[in-house]
């Protein structure tokens, strides 16, 4: 008796032992099978959203399949990114290294205009891949680099041709006192050389005042204490300063326009610009020309000055560049003119620091004209020189003359030569 009831109590305990076994089991495999707790809608982990928006970089997530989950408005605008996939193969690739091993990568790299093959003229940026999460997401960050690398670019171009510059006047006063020492028992030749050396040593003195000039006026800094400024004084002491020049070719400066117009600057810097608009006038004309200088106020209350030369003008090609420095469409006429190469970037900064503007018209063959466009201050309406009052000068009268002459002639040459 005592046997089977053992016997009893031991098959219910296998019983028991084997539906807790089943029980587990199937426990277990539904656990399994629960599905693991996944990225929301969207495919990005909570919060990573948001911190993209907020991103000044350039932004794209990327899923296990390459396939683009977010992208910013700027990393499409700059051509990283099209439709749902990365379009620039050396980030891509970047994108699969770092999905694969986990690590962190950066690198710079140059991307192409939209639709062009060259890179020459493209973006370059500063990115950065990490793995986003343990899904196989990976964050591409894309820092624009364009602007640095720009204005890194000009500084290096800037040191060479200064160094260039510099170069040039000081070589030659090194070799010309070797000259002068050697021909001490010749007078003749010590005075010819003497003059070379003063020629170099000017040249020398204007680009290291033109290198004082351009950095005191490109930079961010506002001018200190601008002051009300007559124009007419301004085109005066300009054109004194060109008139030994202008004689020894035997040209005509000439001056024109509105009396008693007036703005706020910097005179010094204005006569500077405009001298060096005047200088290039007379130093690209023939001689026995005319340079005209002539005022004009606008009813959008600014002011023009106006310089017009009959010189042998400036290509199409080149226009876009002249207020480059050190930028020469003729390197060899200016070696023979003496300039510095800084004369039309000193102009666009000056006028730029005025609150203007400068633009030329140009056509080869028939001369250029230069406008300098500055805010005007309040003035009295006065009119053109030579109309009412009887003692206007004469030679704003013909000034006057000459620049709707030129501007007649100027319609005329183009609409011929317009006309098949």
């Amino acid at each position: 008796m005592e046997v089977e009831i053992v016997a009893s109590l031991t098959g219910l305990a296998g019983l028991a032992i084997g539906l807790a076994s089943g029980l587990a089991v199937r426990v277990s495999e539904r656990a399994q099978q629960a599905p693991v707790p996944s990225t929301p809608s969207g495919g990005l982990p909570p919060g990573v959203a948001s911190v993209l928006s907020v991103l000044r970089s350039s932004a794209v997530v990327v899923d296990g399949e390459d396939r683009v989950l977010r992208a910013s408005s700027a990393a499409r605008a700059f051509g990283l990114v099209s439709g749902d996939r990365l379009v620039v193969d050396e980030v891509l690739a970047m994108a699969r290294l770092v999905r694969r091993d986990g690590e962190i990568r950066e690198t710079e790299i140059q991307v192409a205009p939209s639709g062009s093959r060259s890179r020459a003229d493209g973006r370059w940026f500063a990115v950065r891949v990490a793995p986003l999460g343990s899904h196989g997401l990976v964050l591409v960050l894309a820092e624009d680099l364009t602007d640095m690398h720009r204005t890194e670019a000009i500084r290096r171009d800037f040191v060479a041709n200064v160094s260039h510059e510099l170069k040039t006047p000081v070589g030659a006063l090194s070799l010309l006192a070797e000259t002068v020492e050697g021909a001490a028992d010749d007078p003749e030749a010590v005075r010819r050389f003497a003059g070379r050396m003063q020629y170099e040593s000017v040249r020398l003195t204007n680009l290291v005042q033109d290198l004082m000039t351009l950095s005191r006026v490109q930079g961010d800094e506002p001018l200190p204490a601008l002051r009300p400024v007559t124009l007419d004084d301004v085109m005066a002491e300009a054109m004194e300063r060109c008139q030994t020049r202008a004689s020894s070719k035997d040209i005509e400066l000439t001056v024109g326009g509105e009396d008693g117009l007036r703005v706020r600057g910097d005179q010094e810097l204005l006569v500077t610009a405009l001298r060096n608009l005047v200088d290039n006038a007379v130093a690209y004309s023939p001689e026995h020309t005319r340079v005209v200088v002539a005022t004009k106020r606008r009813d959008d209350g600014h002011v023009e000055v106006n310089v017009t030369d009959q010189g042998i003008g400036i290509p199409d090609g080149e226009v876009e560049r002249i207020f480059e420095r050190f930028y020469r469409v003729d390197p060899a006429r200016s070696r023979q003119t003496g300039g510095t190469g800084l004369g039309l970037a000193i102009v666009k900064h000056v006028t730029s620091k005025h609150g203007g503007d400068v633009t030329v018209w140009s056509k080869e063959g028939h001369g250029s004209t230069f406008t300098i466009r500055l805010p005007l201050l309040d003035a009295p309406h006065r009119p053109p020189a030579g109309i009412t009052a009887a003692n206007k000068d004469t030679a704003k009268n013909n000034a006057d003359a000459q620049v709707d002459a030129d501007a007649g002639k100027n319609i005329e040459n183009t609409a011929r030569e317009g006309t098949p």
